[in-house]
């Protein structure tokens, strides 16, 4: 998005019956609450966290704003995706070991808006998302509340389990009973090619989360404490973290996974 924004969103209603909701978030995420924004194209500030009767939303404003980013697990890419996205034969599925009975337990350590979490929970996975930005987590938690409560994806979101937490430090202070077979790790880095920057949730994710600067340390930690495998989430023409040669790759048009095999899957 470049520089016009601060980094942080300010926290509006779209209409006064949710107020009360708006200035709790505000509050909770210790941001500056603006009132009802019913129209984003007249909005004063840049980027809301909009509270609708939708969901909560993170909406770039003006006359050209695109849609919001959200976390839906109930409607839209995510739902075609778990309709017709290809079962255990996708790529995602592969790469964490999914195959027969095999169902790994899965940490996804840079959850973001949980669509790849979505993806395994949906392949019969428990899957505990791990997200350290408190606007993100917050739109996270709300789609997965959500999500909770429709009839079609209840019993998939009852897989999925949510921390606010920096990931390195969630991964290090596990104790052994709470490692996971799998930690995927799908890190944010900063791109110098401009054309990477086109899809709108990475350019706001950019501006509020920030690039992971520390993903040689996930990593580290990832390999650490995984019991079976850690899966690493690149695009496709990206060098791999630290240099570290994975024991295996899984190559798409626009992405790969890199696969550092520690032990069988059971």
């Amino acid at each position: 998005m470049g520089d016009e924004f601060s980094g942080q969103p300010v926290v509006a209603a779209v209409d006064s019956v949710l107020q009360k909701t708006a200035q709790e978030l505000a509050s909770a995420l210790q941001l500056t609450y603006v009132g009802v924004v019913s129209d984003v194209k007249q909005a004063v500030d840049p980027l809301l966290l909009w509270v609708t009767f939708e969901g909560f939303k993170l909406q770039q404003t003006g006359k050209k704003a695109p849609g919001p980013v959200w976390a839906d697990f109930v409607t839209g890419a995510v739902a075609h995706r778990r309709k017709f996205g290809g079962g255990s034969g996708q790529m995602i599925a592969k790469a964490v070991g999914i195959k027969g009975g095999v169902r790994p337990t899965v940490l996804d350590a840079t959850a973001g808006l949980g669509k790849d979490s979505f993806v395994l929970a949906t392949l019969g996975c428990e899957v505990t998302m791990t997200e350290r930005s408190p606007v993100v987590h917050a739109l996270l938690a709300d789609g997965l509340a959500r999500a909770l409560q429709d009839e079609e994806v209840a019993d998939i979101a009852q897989r999925m389990s949510l921390q606010q937490a920096n990931a390195i430090e969630y991964i290090t202070q596990m104790n052994q009973a709470q490692r996971p077979q799998v930690i995927y790790l799908d890190p944010m880095f900063p791109h110098t090619d401009k054309t990477a920057l086109v899809k709108k949730e990475m350019r706001i994710f950019r501006d509020v989360v920030g690039d992971d600067h520390d993903a040689s340390g996930l990593l580290e930690a990832a390999i650490e404490k995984a019991i079976a495998r850690v899966v690493v989430k690149r695009p496709r023409k990206s060098p791999t973290i630290n240099e570290r040669k994975p024991s295996y790759q899984l190559e798409g048009k626009s992405s790969r996974y890199d696969i550092y095999a520690l032990s069988k899957l059971a």
